[in-house]
């Protein structure tokens, strides 16, 4: 976080920030490999949803806001231990512009990402599962230019050599895929589900880059508890316009009769969808935590590395056929993983030496 200077000497004094700390890597670290589990466990078993039976694109939209609710009881504790909540006479100042602002601003996030996820759904339903992935692995390309602009990204030869590698590894692994994509949509479909693919690409990339301007610029003084309202708030708004949406479509009717008809059971219908909430939980206060640590960059950059690692998986556990490609896609993808974080630890020792300096012309 970033304190305010109070006198000259604080001023001229360069502060570490925090990604230069060693705990720093240590808590990305945690948050780098919940993205790729909770990324690719959402997409596994949605993937076993749909495979079985599962139809519904309201549903499968839901289940990646739904799980806020437990996100309650570690709100409660981290709110609690703010002073801001311990001192009621703080309450009124936040009930006030501030309040209000907080208040569309959450309102917005939530609008958005169910808007995002519902192009997402209509672009896997119109589209080949090829040529989709090739798609969705434009939205680190959108996320670096939306990052130059809004949140002053530096570009540097490490930082373009791993968006460059991870857009080609998601490429890679979206040219070679064999999917056919369904005889029966017409044209105009297909090229409805291509640009809804591409906007939700470009939406998705989009907040990313301005959750990054909101941590940076309205709660730069809070802890991780804004992390957990961020979520919760704009979850609980995507959740309800879900809920919404699936009522106004008709699609609740169907329900029932694809829970009776899915093909491994009733029980295995409700686990598949109790665990796909979770993972996809997991992945949004993950991603959310990079974004408020690093940058939207570092956090798309992440997400990116999963792509090729789900096919990976996915011949584990569904025995899909084994491809070098698949095997070229995940070696492109740590390659450029690498590059990015390389940058980052050469930031981290310039910092150190800029510090180093900085106390010697102190002390002396």
């Amino acid at each position: 976080m970033i304190s305010s200077p109070k006198d000259a000497t604080v001023i001229n004094q360069p502060s570490l920030p925090r990604h230069r700390h060693y705990k720093w890597w240590i808590l990305v670290s945690i948050y780098t490999i919940l993205v790729l589990i909770g990324q690719s466990g959402g997409n596994l078993l949605g993937r076993f949803y749909f495979d079985n039976g599962g139809n519904s694109k309201w549903l499968a939209t839901l289940v990646q806001s739904g799980g806020f609710p437990i996100l309650i009881p570690y709100l409660l504790f981290f709110s609690n231990s703010t002073s801001s909540i311990r001192n009621p006479s703080n309450i009124t100042k936040r009930i006030s512009p501030m309040f209000i602002k907080l208040a569309l601003i959450y309102l917005f996030f939530g609008v958005a990402s169910s808007g995002d996820n519902l192009l997402y759904s209509y672009g896997l339903l119109y589209l080949p599962v090829s040529t989709y992935s090739l798609i969705c692995a434009s939205q680190l390309a959108f996320n670096a230019l939306f990052s130059y602009f809004l949140n002053s990204l530096k570009f540097t030869h490490f930082i373009l050599n791993s968006v460059v590698l991870l857009t080609i590894s998601a490429a890679v692994l979206g040219i070679q895929g064999e999917s056919p994509g369904p005889s029966n949509i017409p044209k105009g479909k297909y090229i409805v589900g291509f640009l809804c693919t591409l906007g939700a690409s470009a939406l998705y990339s989009l907040i990313n880059s301005l959750i990054q301007v909101f941590f940076e610029k309205f709660r730069k003084k809070d802890t991780f508890s804004v992390v957990l309202e961020l979520i919760f708030f704009s979850a609980a708004i995507s959740t309800s316009v879900c809920v919404v949406g699936l009522f106004a479509s008709g699609e609740w009717r169907g329900l029932k009769g694809e829970m009776e008809g899915f093909k491994t059971g009733r029980v295995s219908y409700v686990m598949t969808l109790v665990w796909t909430t979770l993972s996809w939980q997991i992945f949004s206060i993950s991603s959310l935590g990079l974004i408020y640590e690093a940058s939207s960059l570092f956090s798309n950059v992440i997400s990116t590395v999963s792509l090729p690692v789900v096919p990976i998986l996915a011949v584990i556990l569904f025995h899909d056929k084994m491809e070098a490609m698949k095997v070229v896609a995940l070696l492109l993808a740590i390659w450029g993983f690498v590059s990015y974080v390389y940058e980052h630890y050469l930031d981290y020792l310039k910092s150190k030496t800029t510090r180093a300096s900085t106390n010697s012309i102190s002390d002396f």
